[in-house]
């Protein structure tokens, strides 16, 4: 016999996971929306001072060390989180925003403002579109998962071997496979990330939520810039 209450119950189970994914993946967003407005603000001061850009890009050791302070920050991050408190975690994904606002300064110097409006509003766009993708598909896009960390190592691996070779051709082809692989990961990303919420994370604690929210905007955040970056390869206008 068809059980009514049975089913009312998983109804009501349902809509709490679906509200719950919900709340959780504001939050991850949120915390990527602080992140993006770090970095831009810290670009645009960077850019526009004088001795910030003679102590950074005057000496190629401190610009260097900077990015090898960012990998490292995400690193760290990403390894300790499990035992880091919310307060470091948050800290942690700070300071890496502000620190990346400082590398990508280089940005405001290389291309044209009207550009750089015009391609950050493409890659809005288009994590938009897949973001919503990912949180509304009822595909499994796990199977995702290792086809684009395959094309993220190639990725790496091509840009480290063009920073010897120095061809165009090369650059604007990791470019094109990046725009593929970062729209992908951003869909691949927000459906793990509802599916956390999903999970009971929301009844955690409100350190399990911070430190969940802190590593999902994380994530989400990389494929933010990364695609703008690839993106700004395309429709990037030099400066004269």
């Amino acid at each position: 016999m068809y059980d009514l209450n049975t089913n009312s119950r998983a109804a009501t189970i349902t809509r709490a996971q679906e509200q719950a994914s919900t709340l959780f993946l504001a939050k991850v967003f949120n915390w990527m929306a602080i992140g993006l407005g770090l970095t831009g603000i810290t670009a645009y001061f960077t850019a526009n001072s004088e001795a910030a850009l003679q102590v950074i890009f005057g000496n190629q050791m401190i610009f260097y060390g900077l990015i090898i302070g960012e990998l490292g920050l995400v690193f760290y991050l990403s390894a300790r989180i499990q035992k880091l408190s919310a307060q470091a975690a948050t800290g942690l994904f700070i300071g890496y925003s502000v620190l990346n606002g400082i590398t990508l300064s280089v940005v405001l110097l290389a291309y044209t403002m009207t550009s750089i409006a015009a391609t950050f509003f493409i890659t809005a766009g288009m994590f938009g579109a897949m973001a919503v993708y990912g949180f509304v598909t009822k595909k499994d896009l796990s199977s995702w998962g290792s086809f684009l960390f395959m094309g993220l190592i190639g990725i790496i691996i091509a840009s480290v071997v063009n920073i010897f070779i120095g061809s165009s051709m090369m650059s604007w082809i990791i470019s094109g496979i990046g725009v593929i692989v970062f729209t992908g990961l951003t869909a691949y990303d927000v459906q793990k990330i509802t599916q956390i919420g999903s999970s009971g994370i929301m009844e955690s604690g409100e350190t399990a939520i911070r430190k969940g929210a802190i590593m999902g905007a994380l994530a989400l955040y990389l494929d933010f810039i990364n695609l703008f970056l690839m993106l700004l390869r395309f429709f990037g206008g030099a400066r004269d």
